[in-house]
């Protein structure tokens, strides 16, 4: 979203201002102009803040910044607000769904609150204007629902100046203890049991029953890192990672397994094949929208039996892991930001004519307010 923004003011000369949860410290510089919205951390999930609405200020500050268009990034107490407050303005709603937060509900024990909630994700896209899934699995799912919404794809894009296998370190990985004659294997996310940290776990466990002596590197942080640490107590991990750290950790490694099912594009998976590893993922739609089996990864039916199979395999045999880290990579070229952002462009402009507001279509009063939820280090942008 914070590239959004900026892709916003560069290319279209757009004016943006972001309304937000906001926390105590930004994991890096805002982008357009941010405006914090009232906000409480989640019981449990402390690193996650929940927006409480709008206040009559707020709502005051977005009639008079009179945008043309409002672009909500969740359904919570935020999204819900500002879609009613886009109607009473009469502009376009576009809405781009980043997570089914349904999925999550079995990690916490409230799974017979899935089919409520997922009626209630239906109920705020529909009542969109436009909805920009992130594959086009997801919007054929949305499109079966008949949603008064019209549903477009927006992918994602990753960085090829940061993330590129020229960023790989003999001495960084010598400096964490890594055996260099032996392929690391890679974790890259929020330690969240909603991550697939069981599966993955498990896998790694498997791995050790069958002789194997994986070398494990788990990048990033969360709740769950305690638990995650107890059952991978020879893994390295390295906490919350950015910049070039990041990518430097993450091309230092050989093999990227990914156990989650819950993802909805799955970012981690794009920077990871742009580094150059060899890919094991869970089969879902996410994964299938970036990989082919056999050809550019390796796609698991989600057990540990099966993911253990796969990395030995890839342990074993070097050139097939050079062959699928090579074809991983070539494939992470056909999704470049530019592109993946002028998609969004496009539907704000589809929007707009939709609409008939051929004063917002004025690039010299174009004017976007997007509005979304953050975790407590990363303000929305």
């Amino acid at each position: 979203m914070n590239r959004l923004v900026g892709h916003l003011q560069d290319t279209v000369g757009a004016q943006v201002r972001v309304y937000s949860p906001t926390g105590p410290k930004a994991a890096f510089e805002p982008t357009g102009e941010l405006i914090s919205v009232p906000s409480i951390k989640i019981p449990l999930r402390g690193d996650y803040r929940l927006a409480l609405g709008l206040p009559g200020s707020i709502r005051r500050d977005i009639e008079a910044f009179k945008p043309d268009l409002f672009h909500l990034s969740a359904p919570d107490l935020l999204g819900w607000a500002a879609l009613r407050l886009g109607r009473r303005l009469k502009v376009p709603v576009v809405a781009s769904l980043h997570t089914l937060f349904d999925s999550y509900l079995d990690y916490y024990g409230l799974g017979r609150l899935r089919p409520l909630v997922r009626q209630r994700l239906w109920r705020f896209y529909g009542a969109c204007d436009y909805v920009m899934a992130p594959t086009e699995a997801i919007g054929d799912e949305l499109r079966a629902q008949n949603l008064p919404a019209q549903v477009r794809t927006w992918a994602r894009g990753v960085d090829p100046e940061l993330f590129h296998p020229g960023r790989r370190s003999e001495a960084w990985r010598a400096a964490q203890g890594f055996d260099p004659a032996r392929p690391v294997i890679v974790f890259l996310g929020r330690i969240v049991m909603e991550k697939g940290l069981a599966s993955f776990a498990e896998t790694i466990q498997q791995l050790k029953a069958e002789g194997q002596s994986p070398q494990v590197l788990v990048i990033g942080d969360g709740p769950a890192r305690s638990w995650f640490e107890e059952r991978l107590p020879d893994a390295v991990f390295t906490g919350f990672l950015s910049g070039e750290a990041l990518a430097t950790a993450l091309a230092s490694g050989d093999i990227f397994l990914n156990t989650s099912t819950t993802e909805t594009f799955g970012n981690v998976n794009l920077e990871a094949m742009a580094c150059g590893l060899a890919m094991v993922c869970a089969d879902a739609p996410n994964t299938r929208a970036l990989m082919r089996h056999d050809d550019n990864g390796k796609l698991c039916a989600d057990q540990p039996s099966v993911y253990a199979q796969a990395l030995t395999e890839l342990i074993v045999d070097g050139g097939l892991r050079r062959r699928l880290a090579a074809q991983a990579l070539k494939r992470s070229a056909a999704f470049r930001w530019t592109q993946i952002l002028d998609e969004v462009v496009e539907v704000y402009g589809e929007a707009l004519r939709a609409r008939s507001t051929e004063q917002a279509l004025s690039p010299a009063r174009r004017r976007v307010a997007t509005v979304e939820p953050a975790t407590a280090g990363l303000p929305a942008l």
